[in-house]
């Protein structure tokens, strides 16, 4: 007997939907490569500036470079993530704790599921909803450590998941940030918003190689 096949609708920015319809319409669309679900609703981002792309670039090459030299953890760019009921969020950047090293992340098929112990975003059209829905949703899900690089604020919020919801770490006297999941992940906020990778990278080794 003849079948007719029922074409996969398009995912729509603004729509309602499960997890499972998001992730069966967008697997449909391979020409799509930024889309996310949050509290149930679709977010479809507009096209990244080039401004963006050079820290998000930063970003993942300090997160990338941390991992090398750390056995028992990996860094991700753009990877979904399925974390609470009606949400899978696509973050720029993500740094996890292996399963077998005790890390509270696993993976369920193509995608990675729970929650990474280290987040990072960087904020320029999305602003809104990375410290709103976004953060409530990272929050909830238990990531340890958040941030976020406001591009137009021209700051760095680092945020450390403190009796189940998020606090502003003050920003350190001397600029950087230490991670507290990640020991060795250390961060100068200046050098990576005036671009100064070599900076950042070098403030990194020294969190590295430290006791």
């Amino acid at each position: 007997m003849a079948t007719v096949e029922q074409e996969v609708p398009e995912l729509v920015r603004g729509d309602y939907m499960s997890r499972d319809e998001f992730l069966r319409r967008w697997e449909a669309m391979p020409h799509v490569k930024r889309a996310e679900l949050i509290r149930g609703v679709v977010y479809m981002p507009s096209p990244l500036s080039l401004e963006h792309g050079d820290v998000d670039s930063h970003v993942e090459g300090w997160l990338a470079v941390y991992a090398a030299f750390t056995s028992g953890c990996r860094a991700s760019n753009n990877a979904t993530w399925l974390m609470g009921q009606d949400d899978a969020s696509q973050p720029d950047t993500s740094l996890r704790i292996l399963p077998e090293y005790g890390g509270q992340s696993r993976t369920e098929g193509r995608y990675a599921a729970g929650a990474p112990e280290f987040l990072a975003e960087v904020c320029l059209s999305s602003t809104a909803y990375d410290l709103h829905q976004k953060l409530e949703v990272y929050q909830e899900a238990g990531v340890q450590e958040y941030l976020a690089v406001l591009m137009r604020e021209r700051e760095v919020r680092w945020h450390r998941l403190a009796n189940g919801r998020f606090e502003v770490v003050p920003a350190p006297a001397d600029g950087v940030y230490r991670s507290v999941a990640f020991p060795g992940l250390w961060l100068d906020a200046a050098a990576l918003l005036r671009g100064d990778l070599a900076r950042v990278l070098a403030v990194l080794n020294e969190g590295i190689n430290s006791p």
